[in-house]
Parts: C-alpha cells; sequence; structure tokens
C-alpha cells in the first residue's frame, strides 16, 4: 500500500473519529408521571415497607411446593423464555454491528476467447494457449464509520427489549403465582363448604329424627317432617356441587403447575391461611417502582426512543471503508509468489438517501409516533397499578371489617340454634323457628367462608400490585 493511500486512509479515519460524536438520537429522559406520595386508602405511611419473596409470604407447605412446581412447569412460561432466548440473540447480535466484516473469496476460472478478439489474438501471441488462467484469492475487510451513533442506539434498543421482556417473564412469574394461589385457596374454600355441608347434614339428620319421634307420639304434624327433611336435603344439594367444582379446580390447577389433571393435596383450614396484614399500614407509592410491568414499560420507552434515532439517522449519509488484500495470478504455480502476486485495493464510499427522503422522513415520524404511543402506555400502566393496590387495600380493609362482624354474627347464630332446640324440645318453639336457624347458620357458614375466600385473594392481589417477590 504506498503513501498516498495511507495518507488518505488516515484521514479518513480522522474524519470518521470526529463525526462520531455527531449523534442523532435524543438521550433517554423518564416522562413525567406525577405519581401521588400516598394511596386513596392508606392510613399512614410507615417507612420504606419490604415486599417479601413469595416464600416467605405464603406460609403453607403444599401451597409453596404448587408454585415452584408452577414456576418449573408452567408452559407459558417456557415460551416466555424461548422468546428470551431469541431477544438475548438479538442483542449480541446489536453489540457486534460496530466490528468490521471481512470475507475471503478464493477462486480459479479459465477463459477461451474468441480468436478475432483482441484478447484472443494477444492471448495465442504472448502466452501461446488459446486460453488464459486467473487464480485469486481475496481477503476482504468492510467497515461503516458510525457517523451518528447507529450501533449505540441499536445495542440501547436491544437491550431495552431484552430487559422488558426479562420483566415481562417476572410478570408472568407473578401472576402464575397468584393464580395457583388463588387455586388453591378455592381449593381450601370448596372443602369447607362441603365440611360445613356435612356438618348441616348430620344436625338436620339429629333434629329429623326428634321431630319424627314426636311425630310417632302425635305431638307434631306430617308438614314438620317435610319442612325438616327439606331443610336436609338443601345441605345435601351442596355435597354434589362442590365435589364438581374440586374437580374442576384441581384440573384447572394441574394445567397451571405444568401437568395433566390430577389430584391436588392440600393441608390447612381457611382459617389458619389468612395472613396477618403487614402490607396495609401505607406503603409508599414508590413501591410501585419493584412491578415489573412498569419496568417493562418503560424500557419500552427506551427501546422506541432508540428506534426514533436510528430512524432519524437513516436519513442522513453513511461512509464506509473496504480495504482488501490478496493474491492473483495466471498460474497456478506462481499464485502464491509473493511479493509478485499480492494485489492491494482500499475503497471509499459515501452514501447519500436522494430519492427516498419521503420514504425515510415517514419512517422517522411513525417511530416517533410510536415512541409517544409508548410513554402513553407508560403512564396508563402506571396509572393501573395505582389503582390495583388502593383497590385491593380497600378490599382488604373491608373484607376484616365483614369477617369482624360474621364472627359476632356467628356466635349469635350458634347460640340461637342450641336456644331453639332447647327450647323446642321443651315445648316454646315451633319446628319452624328450629329450621330457620338452621338454615341461618347454614347461609352464615357459607358467606363466612367466601369472605375468607375474598379476604385471601385481596391480600394476594395487594401482594401482587406491590410487585410482589419472584427471588
Amino acid at each position: 500500500m504506498n503513501t498516498f493511500y495511507i495518507k488518505n486512509f488516515l484521514i479518513t479515519g480522522v474524519i470518521a473519529s470526529f463525526l462520531l460524536s455527531c449523534a442523532v438520537g435524543k438521550k433517554y429522559t423518564r416522562p413525567a408521571l406525577d405519581i401521588p406520595e400516598n394511596y386513596k386508602a392508606a392510613s399512614k405511611v410507615t417507612g420504606d415497607t419490604v415486599i417479601l419473596p413469595w416464600k416467605t409470604f405464603f406460609k403453607d407447605p403444599q401451597l409453596i411446593s404448587l408454585i415452584e412446581k408452577a414456576l418449573l412447569k408452567n408452559n407459558e412460561i417456557h415460551t416466555a423464555l424461548k422468546n428470551m432466548e431469541q431477544l438475548d440473540l438479538a442483542y449480541k447480535q446489536a453489540k457486534n454491528n460496530i466490528m468490521p466484516t471481512v470475507d475471503f473469496n478464493a477462486g480459479a476460472n479459465r477463459t477461451w476467447a474468441s480468436k478475432n478478439s483482441l484478447n484472443g489474438s494477444l492471448n495465442e501471441q504472448f502466452v501461446g494457449t488459446k486460453y488464459i488462467d486467473d487464480f485469486n484469492a481475496t481477503l476482504r475487510l468492510s467497515w461503516e464509520v458510525d457517523i451518528w451513533g447507529k450501533t449505540k442506539m441499536q445495542k440501547e434498543s436491544a437491550a431495552a427489549d431484552y430487559l422488558a421482556q426479562k420483566e415481562n417473564i417476572n410478570a408472568l412469574k407473578t401472576r402464575i403465582i397468584v393464580q395457583v394461589a388463588q387455586a388453591y385457596y378455592n381449593l381450601i374454600s370448596l372443602d369447607e363448604q362441603l365440611k360445613i355441608a356435612e356438618k348441616n347434614i348430620e344436625l338436620s339428620d339429629n333434629t329429623l329424627k326428634m321431630m319424627k319421634l314426636q311425630y310417632t307420639a302425635g305431638q307434631i304434624n306430617s308438614l314438620a317432617i317435610q319442612q325438616s327433611e327439606a331443610q336436609k336435603k338443601t345441605a345435601e344439594l351442596l355435597i354434589p356441587l362442590a365435589n364438581q367444582n374440586i374437580s374442576v379446580q384441581e384440573n384447572a390447577l394441574s394445567i397451571l403447575c405444568g401437568e395433566y389433571p390430577g389430584k391436588i393435596a392440600r393441608g390447612n383450614t381457611m382459617k389458619n391461611m389468612i395472613p396477618e396484614n403487614t402490607l396495609l399500614e401505607g406503603v409508599p407509592a414508590q413501591l410501585l417502582s419493584r412491578r415489573p410491568d412498569l419496568k417493562a414499560a418503560e424500557l419500552s420507552v427506551i427501546s422506541f426512543n432508540a428506534k426514533t434515532g436510528l430512524s432519524k439517522a437513516a436519513m442522513y449519509p453513511s461512509i464506509s471503508i473496504t480495504p482488501q488484500i490478496g493474491v492473483n495470478s495466471t498460474q497456478i504455480s506462481s499464485w502464491f509468489d509473493l511479493p509478485g502476486s499480492l494485489a492491494k485495493t482500499i475503497a471509499g464510499n459515501l452514501a447519500l438517501p436522494l430519492l427516498q427522503k419521503r420514504q425515510l422522513k415517514t419512517a422517522y415520524q411513525t417511530a416517533l409516533i410510536d415512541q409517544e404511543k409508548a410513554v402513553i402506555t407508560f403512564r396508563q400502566t402506571m396509572m393501573t397499578a395505582v389503582s390495583e393496590v388502593s383497590d385491593a387495600m380497600a378490599k382488604s380493609k373491608g373484607t376484616s371489617e365483614r369477617l369482624t362482624l360474621l364472627e359476632q354474627r356467628t356466635g349469635i347464630l350458634d347460640k340461637g340454634i342450641n336456644d331453639a332446640l332447647k327450647l323446642y324440645k321443651s315445648g316454646m318453639a315451633t319446628y319452624l323457628e328450629v329450621i330457620t336457624a338452621q338454615n341461618n347458620k347454614l347461609q352464615n357458614d357459607l358467606e363466612y367462608i367466601n369472605i375468607s375466600l375474598e379476604k385471601l385473594n385481596a391480600e394476594v392481589d395487594l401482594y401482587r400490585s406491590l410487585g410482589g417477590g419472584i427471588n
């Protein structure tokens, strides 16, 4: 390579280095979100509340085992992990875009020129053959000078997409954890309904036996027997319904855990599963930053910001440098005879889009709109997050108050049943009062189970809405 080419190569490199600072993309700045300092239902802020890992938050060993199984086998998570692998490849490719490309080419060809052509006549005259051989081996390097910071923006976009997918996987895992917990709680509630139904059947059966004795003695009529039997059937009807719902819920929970439908082991009572309310007392709004869906939404804005810069850079000229070195000969014996067969080339290219300006500008404006849409989505995700936390806190507080009242009512109804039976035996109460007392107790117990389930779901929703704890 002679001095002229070396000087031009160095000059081009200096110019390229200077132009590298001319990045056209804007640096990302977080949009204004105006996050409220406190939640609507918060009592007071007690400081930085730490969200526990799910293994600490959930206490039941059977539930923990089910969640572990779901995180390991759930097919939605497996699909998301495959998407993660694809984005990882894209990110690695983006990191390598700044590297020059190197091509090696080797070939040999033989050409028979026309006798009536200049090449054909000269070939026979000087070489003494009717053909000419050409042996060539070339190593070519090509490098586009990154004038406008394209590589940096490509890396930013790919990294943001990669990290967003990672957060999406965390969000998916959190959702799976919540779904498994809620399905498990639903199973426990169905078990409780089954126990209540069986207990009421036993109670109704005892009452019916007593009434049959009184009927035989002529103390009551057949209507009392019919009403008592109807009350017993009301409780009996709950048995097949509960068993049906248990089977359906077990099937759904098995699928969540990545397995075919089967029996689900469970071991605790609903009352013992309600956690102490450690999250309700004023949760700082800053904790929303733990939510993976919020992180993913912001990373999407970062990605679109970089893509907007890339669209803008596409409207500007690009410079590439292509040095090439190789060996060339007309005879195979002297193909690699250096330095005689050495061939060198250096080229610089300037590409400037002219007739594509309108198309490129439209692409840039479209990318800008996509970025603005991502910002709007980010804001909406934040609003939804604040709303979900407020809803969960309101439900947690409301269900706690309702459970307290139900416990008081349960005590009253338990006493009412005992009093009704005693009064009935002594002839101071009618059979309708006994049946009414039993029916009220049955409905109260079922309502207690439903509200207990609401309480458990509210606590899990609050845990999820605050970001949960995957680790």
